[in-house]
């Protein structure tokens, strides 16, 4: 797992002779455990010999990704309610946004249909600001007006504490949502979501 990590944060790849001195053993012990992680597909040797995340990684992630989804639900239940707006639960993947798992309030006569697997950039909506102000160590609502669909408002706070998982949980609504109100509903829900998932 260490050498998993060590990979997965160097984006030039290591070599084996690097994969040894950070994990402080032999490089025969690094051949050793190479051997069965390429096996598996979760690591593979680029052109120049170095360690590099292999494709077996996503099959595990996308197995990962309904777990996840399932931790929410409940939280996310409650915000969709509480809020009178669509719940969601955004994720990281590929450097963008995505929508995982979606909670629509069940008594508001009119409500955003958001999509479960709707892509958006990190620099614009409530839900990716969110994540990326999570990145900085800020827990505090962000709010959005427009930014992904006019006449849409949001409001989203980051998913903290849930070691490897880049998140954030928010709502959207037709109008525009009062974040001195919402924002600690979507705190709560957030918190709820990091006790689920650890």
């Amino acid at each position: 797992m260490r050498l998993l990590h060590l990979v997965a944060d160097a984006p030039a790849g290591l070599t084996v002779t690097e994969a040894a001195n950070r994990l402080g053993i032999g490089r025969a012990a690094v051949y050793r455990l190479i051997g069965p992680l390429t096996g598996h597909g979760m690591l593979r040797r680029d052109g120049d010999g170095r360690l590099r995340l292999g494709a077996g990684l996503l099959h595990l992630a996308r197995r990962a990704q309904p777990l996840l989804a399932e931790g929410a639900l409940p939280a996310l239940r409650r915000l969709a309610e509480q809020a009178g707006a669509t719940a969601h639960l955004t994720v990281v993947e590929g450097g963008e946004g995505v929508a995982l798992a979606v909670v629509e309030p069940s008594w508001t006569s009119f409500h955003v249909a958001y999509r479960a697997g709707a892509r958006h950039p990190l620099d614009r909506g409530a839900a990716g600001r969110a994540i990326l102000a999570g990145r900085a160590g800020v827990a505090e609502p962000i709010s959005s007006s427009g930014e992904l669909q006019a006449g849409a408002y949001g409001v989203a706070a980051p998913v903290l504490g849930v070691p490897g998982l880049e998140a954030s949980v928010g709502v959207v609504a037709l109008a525009p949502l009062d974040v001195d109100t919402i924002g600690p509903q979507v705190l709560a829900a957030a918190t709820a979501i990091t006790t689920a998932l650890s």
